[in-house]
């Protein structure tokens, strides 16, 4: 308690009627116009909110949103508070929280402990504020969260009615728990949903990495080789996205099934330690630990690049990285130059943490609007149907993708065709 008062004390601003922790309040109005802009494009998830003005489905709710602090995730959380729930959120990265957009919802009446590039020590202050308000239903990102109340905040578990998560990353540590038989509540994984995993995963990681790359750099992609670590729906997007920028693309996987699918899509598929010898630009997607090394890095062409798409920033081991460096400077924003001992540079970009929110502004809005429609369709199944779930991961029903899916298709104004009485009698016959 003695570390977290330190904090508290530092000079920046504090909002004691809501109880947040910013950094500015006088941000404000930049915040507010980045919210109004993205809210022109999400037309489910302004369909949601019409919807939930009128019926209130989360009054008497306290709800806790972790995630990547930004535009999107602020309109999220506007819509949760005008359903009537008492909405807390606080930033799932400490270079995605946008302080503009953080001190925005402190105006709108939304409680926010975040700031841009806080310490470990700061993150971990934050995420127990949040929880200090004794939340019914939590959204989370990456599930340090859920693992707060699976240790050290273990005792608000039993009034938690039951939550969603964001990543891949998340859904993987809550099947551990699951696994285990540990998880102490239902969690909805919203990952896992078609109108999530199929345009995020792919065409918001796709494109977004890229926009953080070459907003970085300010180089071209055309004519380079990039090397994609991990070919899920994530790598996928990436790979497709590089592809069609000009780049030779390399892939390298762990999953043999992957690697063939790699191969018919057109790709190059090595190990990294032989796809490290030709990579000019490496992109992890992988959401495990340790994928380049200081094997890797011994034998990585001069000026080559690394960034991680991944959720933590273990993909690329900083500490070998360091180990062989024999000098290290930032050489332009976001990119640390590591010298090593034989003339060669190599570049890490965004500190190795998510690229496309540590140096950029994460998925297009449009994407996002599928991905938020889905979580607080998530929240909105949890209130009305708790009682008969279990402490278990679940996936979103059908019907709830199609509905979002319909939504979006209208707004844009394409329609579909559907099945007559007769086809739907021939596809059901035995």
């Amino acid at each position: 308690m003695i570390k977290q008062l330190k904090i508290y004390k530092k000079n920046y601003e504090v909002n004691n009627f809501m109880k947040s922790m910013i950094r500015d309040i006088t941000l404000a109005p930049q915040g507010h116009d980045k919210i109004n802009w993205v809210k022109n494009f999400m037309p489910v998830l302004n369909s949601l909110n019409d919807e939930f003005i009128k019926t209130k489905p989360f009054a008497g709710k306290k709800m806790v949103v972790t995630m990547h602090l930004e535009a999107k995730t602020a309109y999220l959380g506007l819509v949760l508070k005008n359903a009537g729930a008492e909405v807390v959120v606080t930033g799932s990265n400490p270079l995605s929280t946008q302080d503009d957009v953080a001190a925005a919802l402190v105006e709108n009446g939304v409680t926010v402990y975040a700031w841009y590039n806080c310490t470990d020590e700061e993150y971990e202050v934050f995420l127990n504020k949040a929880l200090d308000s004794e939340p019914d239903i939590i959204i989370d990102d990456g599930g340090d969260l859920v693992s707060l109340l699976h240790t050290t905040r273990s005792e608000l578990a039993g009034k938690i009615l039951g939550g969603s998560e964001e990543t891949t990353t998340g859904v993987i540590r809550l099947r551990a728990l699951e696994n285990e038989q540990r998880l102490k509540f239902p969690m909805i994984a919203a990952n896992d949903a078609y109108c999530k995993y199929l345009f995020d995963n792919r065409y918001g990681t796709g494109q977004s990495t890229w926009d953080g790359i070459m907003r970085t750099t300010n180089l071209t992609v055309v004519g380079k080789t990039v090397v994609v670590a991990g070919y899920g729906w994530c790598g996928k997007g990436v790979a497709m996205r590089a592809k069609g920028l000009g780049a030779n693309v390399i892939v390298t996987e762990i999953d043999p099934i992957k690697a063939i699918e790699a191969v018919f899509d057109g790709f190059n598929v090595m190990p990294m330690q032989e796809a490290a010898k030709h990579g000019d630009i490496f992109v992890t997607l992988t959401g495990c630990s340790d994928v380049i090394t200081g094997e890797h890095f011994k034998v990585m062409k001069n000026g080559a690049m690394m960034a991680n798409a991944g959720h933590f920033d273990v993909e690329i081991n900083k500490v070998d990285l360091n180990k062989l460096a024999v000098s290290t400077r930032t050489v332009r924003k976001n990119i640390e130059e590591f010298k090593m001992a034989d003339g060669r540079s190599l570049y890490l970009l965004g500190e190795g943490r998510l690229v496309n929110l540590a140096a950029g502004d994460g998925h297009p809005t449009e994407i996002m609007d599928l991905s938020f429609a889905i979580q607080a369709l998530s929240a909105l199944h949890i209130v009305e149907n708790h009682n008969n779930m279990e402490n278990k991961v679940y996936i979103m029903p059908d019907e709830v993708n199609m509905n979002v899916a319909q939504i979006k298709l209208t707004a844009m104004n394409i329609g579909i065709d559907k099945l007559t009485e007769a086809q739907k009698k021939y596809l059901n016959q035995a």
